[in-house]
């Protein structure tokens, strides 16, 4: 390291950022954040065209979600032992940078294994980005401003499911899918070059460290076992395949090992004897649990009304934008109801909130208009915003200073895991939904059923078809019933769950004196 390098001499505590290099710094350091939170809303509404494209099922198709996710939560550990080796500036440009890549691998990916595999880069890259922003903006803000700094990064990240939806579904319909992923070339560039720019005179110290090798292998075994089960095991047809038995078996001893290996080891890779607080126990259940489901509706509702309903994806994707509304409405008033308010009380206001909108949703029929179908989304936004913060605070009250960044690294892994698998779930929860009550409707088609007839005899006038032709249209018919039965089901299941995790909340013990920005870091 060159000495006279402006970035070879690290600042343990920079002054804040002023002028010109303050505006510049906060801007890139969010739109590197946008760029990652818009790159998981905008796929969600691509996933039907994306497989098409691709010759895969739509089933196949969320895999892209889902291996992103796992991806990334695998490498959320490794944040705080890359910052110590490498520097805050460099690991977060360095990771921009790798997203950039990867970003490009996905846009010319031919086809589902190469896209899957440019995805999963795409999500290791991905972990790093978000914990570094935070640390970033707290940097590039006074320390009286420490609000303000956190309030800009929950706008930016809550405006992505604003602006993800709609977008990713108009370059959908205009262009193709794979400008969804091509657009984060020229905006992560940028960002990366400003960011390089403006930080690189504030390096933080470096220092080598060891790391816990055998467990970050287990790590990346036992996940990447029980994902591969979940997103395979309705093709494989569950446990009646051999190869899904023996993906169990290495996700169960692999968790059992990496367990055991974590607890004992002197300075594990993930400090699992944070499990052993109340406060964090219950609280990353808590967010975990309410993440998975939040996260899997999300890249489920899309499909639904496409598939079924027949929305182009620009369509499905202003459907499902306005649930930022009122997320970035809210974000900057969170502070101050924090201090008013018992984080339990606010967290518990968003489960009933979720629950009250997953009740609404279960209500859908297929003839349901717009408004109606926008209404539960534009009213979700509020526990959107009350989810969050009010959780994080109970998850880190209590830690000393020392323990925070390893029980925000913790948390976060098991959020973002969590959701990979609630997806998965929920998304084969849906199908064998639809596979029973398919089977239930289908048990009503008979000569000797007047509806059926009937409906065949109107079908044939309106259409002007033939007999054979108006029952295949019948069929369709039942089978986008089958679909909207099932997937209300799901949304029924998910508001009982939400209900069911609240006493999680209330088992823990807040303190007031939480400093959710040290989390951040």
């Amino acid at each position: 390291m060159n000495p006279s390098d402006p970035a070879a001499v690290p600042s343990a505590n920079p002054a804040p950022l002023t002028g010109m290099r303050f505006a510049l710094g906060a801007f890139a350091v969010a739109l590197a954040t946008f760029m990652n939170v818009l790159d998981a809303s905008i796929a969600n509404v691509a996933i039907p065209t994306l497989s098409g494209d691709l010759g895969v099922s739509v089933d196949e198709g969320t895999w892209v979600i889902t291996v992103f996710s796992a991806a990334n939560a695998v490498s959320i550990p490794l944040t705080g032992w890359l910052t110590q080796r490498l520097g805050q500036v460099k690991l977060f440009t360095g990771a921009i940078l790798l997203f950039v890549i990867a970003s490009a691998l996905c846009g010319m990916a031919p086809s589902l294994p190469v896209l899957l595999a440019a995805r999963v880069l795409q999500g290791v890259a991905a972990g790093p980005l978000i914990p570094l922003s935070q640390a970033l903006l707290l940097t590039t803000f006074p320390k009286d401003k420490s609000g303000s700094a956190l309030s800009l990064w929950a706008m930016t990240a809550t405006v992505g499911p604003i602006v993800g939806p709609a977008l990713g579904g108009w370059i959908t319909d205009r262009y193709s899918w794979s400008w969804i992923f091509y657009i984060n070339v020229p905006v992560g560039l940028f960002a990366a070059a400003v960011v390089w720019t403006v930080y690189r005179s504030r390096e933080t110290a470096t220092r080598r460290l060891p790391i816990d090798t055998v467990g970050l292998l287990s790590l990346i075994v036992w996940v990447a076992a029980l994902q591969v089960m979940l997103d395979k095991g309705k093709d494989l047809d569950w446990f009646n395949s051999p190869v899904i038995c023996l993906l169990g078996v290495i996700a169960l001893i692999g968790l059992a090992f990496f367990v055991v290996w974590e607890l004992t080891e002197e300075k594990p890779i993930v400090d699992l004897r944070l499990f052993a607080g109340r406060n964090f126990l219950g609280g990353t259940i808590a967010i975990s649990v309410a993440y998975a489901i939040f996260f899997a509706n999300l890249v489920l509702l899309p499909q639904w009304i496409q598939v079924y309903l027949g929305y182009r994806a620009v369509d499905a994707g202003l459907v499902t934008a306005p649930l930022g509304i009122f997320a970035v409405i809210l974000a900057p008033m969170m502070g101050k109801l924090m201090m008013k308010l018992d984080a339990r009380v606010l967290a518990t206001l968003a489960f009933v909130g979720f629950a009250i909108v997953f009740f609404m949703r279960s209500l859908y029929t297929t003839n349901i208009d717009r408004y109606t179908l926008i209404l539960p989304t534009l009213l979700q936004g509020i526990p959107t915003a009350l989810f969050f913060v009010p959780l994080t605070a109970i998850i880190l009250s209590g830690l000393p200073p020392d323990k925070i960044p390893s029980a925000a690294g913790l948390s976060n892994f098991v959020r973002v895991f969590a959701g990979a698998v609630g997806t998965s779930l929920l998304s084969n929860s849906w199908n064998n939904r639809t596979i029973m009550h398919h089977a239930r409707l289908i048990e009503q088609v008979n000569g000797y059923n007047p509806n059926l007839t009937d409906a065949i005899a109107q079908t044939q006038s309106t259409l002007e078809i033939g007999a054979s032709n108006a029952f295949a249209f019948v069929e369709r018919g039942l089978g986008a019933q089958a679909a909207m039965l099932g997937i209300n089901d799901v949304f029924w299941v998910s508001a009982i769950i939400f209900v069911l995790i609240i006493p999680l909340i209330w088992v823990t013990h807040p303190s007031k004196d939480v400093d959710v920005g040290a989390g951040a870091a």
